[in-house]
C-alpha cells in the first residue's frame, strides 16, 4: 500500500511538474511575442514612412504611419477576440479597417524593398540603355558615313567623266563646232575646275571621317571600360559622344546630308543616384520586393493576432474559486466543430419561468472572456480556451480529492467493529 502511495505521489508531482514547465515555456513565448511584435510594427512603419515620405509632407506620412500600424496592431488583436457570428456587422468592419491598414503598409514598403532588391538591376539596366543608346547612335553615324561616301564618290566619278570627255571633246553639253576635238580647252578646264572641287572636297572628307572613326573608337573604349571604372570612365563617354556628334554634324551638314538624332545621356550624378520611389514601379513588378514587404506585416498581424488568442495571464486562487463555482452553475454543454467544450450561456426556459438571477454567472463570463480564458462564439455561445482546461481540471481534481478524504474515515468506521460499538 505504501509503495502505491509514493507511486501515486509521483505520478501526481511529475504531472504537476511537467505542467508547470510548459506554462511557464508557454508565458514566455508569449512575453517573447510582445517584442518581435514591436519590432516588426517598427520595420514596416520605417518602410511605410520611406515610402510614403516620397508622395507627400514628412511629418505627414510619419502621423500616417504610425496610424497605420497601430491599426494593423489593434485590429490583429480585436480578431483574435471575437468570432464571425458573434457580431457580423463589428467584424467586418475590424477586418476591413486591417484590409485597408494592410493594403497600405505593403504598398508604400513595396517601395523601399524594390530599391533594395532591384538596385542592381536597375544600375544594370541603365548602364545598358547607355550602351544601346550609344552603339544605336555609332550604327546610324556608320549608315550615315556610308552613305555620304557613296554620293561624293560617285560625283567624283561623274566629275572624273566629264573631264575626261572634255578634254575629248565628246561631252554632250559640248557645241558641234567644237566637237571631237581633243586638247586642253575652254571646256575642258571648266570641268577640270570642277573635278578638282569635287576631288579636294573628297579627300578633306575623307580625312575628317578618318579623324571620326579615331573619336568613334576611343568612345568605344570608354564604353566597354563603363564596369571597370564607371566614375571615370562615364564622364569620358559623355565627352567622346559629344565630340563625335559635333565632327559628324559638321561633315554631314557640309554635303547636305541630314544628321540622325544623338541620343540625350544621363549626367553622372543622375546615373549613379538611387531611384525614387514612383507608381512606375509597379510597371516592372518585382515579385521578390512584394513577398518581403508582405511577410512583414503578415507576421506582424500573425503574432499580434496569437498574442490575444491565449489567455493574457494565469487567474489567482480567489479568481480560479470564483470561475469555478460560477462556471458550475451552467447546464447545457457540449463538443462543437472546434473539438472543444462549448456552453450555452443563455438561461434556460425554466430558469426564466422562475425568474433566476445569473448575475454571478454572467459576471464570470464576462470576466474570462476579457482575459482570453473564453471564447465567443455567437450571441448565446462560448467555448473554452486551451488555457481553461487545465484550471477547470485541477479544481475538478481538488473536488474529486475532498470526497475521497470524506468517505475514507466513513467507511474505515463501518468497517470497524470496535468503533461501531462505540457509535
Amino acid at each position: 500500500m505504501k509503495t502505491k502511495s509514493i507511486i501515486k505521489i509521483n505520478n501526481i508531482g511529475l504531472g504537476s511538474l511537467i505542467n508547470k514547465i510548459q506554462t511557464l515555456f508557454v508565458g514566455l513565448l508569449r512575453i517573447w511575442s510582445i517584442p518581435i511584435v514591436l519590432m516588426l510594427s517598427v520595420t514596416a512603419g520605417f518602410t511605410t514612412y520611406y515610402g510614403l515620405s516620397h508622395f507627400i509632407i514628412p511629418w505627414i506620412a510619419l502621423a500616417i504611419t504610425i496610424a497605420v500600424q497601430s491599426v494593423i496592431v489593434i485590429c490583429s488583436l480585436e480578431i483574435a477576440g471575437m468570432h464571425w457570428k458573434a457580431n457580423r456587422l463589428r467584424y467586418l468592419s475590424v477586418l476591413l479597417s486591417l484590409l485597408v491598414a494592410v493594403s497600405a503598409s505593403v504598398t508604400f514598403s513595396y517601395f523601399r524593398f524594390y530599391e533594395i532588391s532591384q538596385s542592381e538591376n536597375i544600375h544594370i539596366s541603365r548602364l545598358n540603355k547607355v550602351r544601346q543608346d550609344v552603339n544605336d547612335y555609332l550604327t546610324a553615324i556608320l549608315s550615315a558615313k556610308s552613305s555620304i561616301l557613296k554620293q561624293q564618290n560617285s560625283e567624283l566619278d561623274k566629275a572624273t567623266t566629264d573631264a575626261t570627255q572634255a578634254y575629248f571633246g565628246t561631252l554632250p553639253q559640248v557645241p558641234a563646232a567644237y566637237k571631237n576635238l581633243v586638247g586642253e580647252g575652254h571646256f575642258w578646264k571648266h570641268y577640270n575646275q570642277l573635278y578638282q572641287t569635287k576631288k579636294e572636297k573628297f579627300d578633306q572628307l575623307d580625312r575628317g571621317f578618318h579623324l571620326l572613326d579615331e573619336d568613334i573608337r576611343k568612345l568605344q573604349t570608354s564604353l566597354n571600360h563603363l564596369e571597370i571604372d564607371l566614375e571615370n570612365n562615364y564622364p569620358l563617354v559623355i565627352t567622346g559622344l559629344q565630340e563625335v556628334q559635333l565632327k559628324f554634324n559638321q561633315l554631314a551638314t557640309s554635303v547636305g546630308y541630314s544628321i540622325p538624332q544623338a541620343p540625350i545621356l544621363m549626367t553622372y550624378i543622375q546615373f549613379s543616384q538611387g531611384i525614387t520611389p514612383s507608381f512606375s514601379m509597379w510597371t516592372g513588378f518585382s515579385p521578390f520586393a512584394f513577398a518581403c514587404a508582405a511577410l512583414v506585416d503578415f507576421f506582424t498581424v500573425l503574432l499580434s493576432y496569437r498574442l490575444e488568442f491565449t489567455a493574457p495571464g494565469p487567474l489567482t486562487e480567489h479568481e480560479q474559486e470564483l470561475v469555478f463555482e460560477c462556471l458550475r452553475q451552467f447546464s447545457e454543454f457540449r463538443i462543437n466543430e472546434n473539438d472543444e467544450l462549448e456552453m450555452v450561456i443563455e438561461k434556460s426556459e425554466i430558469e426564466r419561468a422562475r425568474r433566476y438571477s445569473d448575475w454571478s454567472r454572467m459576471f464570470a463570463v464576462g470576466f474570462l472572456l476579457s482575459r482570453g480564458f473564453l471564447r465567443k462564439i455567437d450571441k448565446r455561445s462560448v467555448e473554452f480556451a486551451p488555457n481553461l482546461y487545465p484550471l477547470i481540471a485541477d479544481r475538478m481534481g481538488a473536488k474529486l480529492r475532498a470526497l475521497k478524504t470524506q468517505s475514507q474515515p466513513a467507511s474505515s468506521s463501518e468497517n470497524n467493529p470496535v468503533a461501531h460499538e462505540q457509535l
